[in-house]
């Protein structure tokens, strides 16, 4: 197997099947004693690039008054 010069590799079919992994699954590579080994993680890839920042917004503001400023802008 090689490496390519942006540092890709090919996991081959039977391991990506063993593993469940499909095009979009997120992987960690974990060291143990020296040796790296591939392990799908539990994280959920944002459906949208959007979804990544729901929930985070600190503005105390009402729906109402953030769309009142950006209709200002309009």
């Amino acid at each position: 197997m090689r490496v390519t010069t942006k540092g890709q590799v090919t996991i081959p079919k039977d391991v990506r099947e063993k593993l469940g992994i499909i095009p979009e699954t997120s992987i960690d590579f974990v060291e143990d004693n020296g040796r790296f080994y591939i392990a799908k993680t539990t994280r959920i890839k944002p459906t949208n690039r959007f979804q990544k920042f729901r929930g985070i917004a600190t503005a105390q503001m009402t729906t109402d008054e953030i769309l009142s400023l950006t209709r200002e802008m309009e």
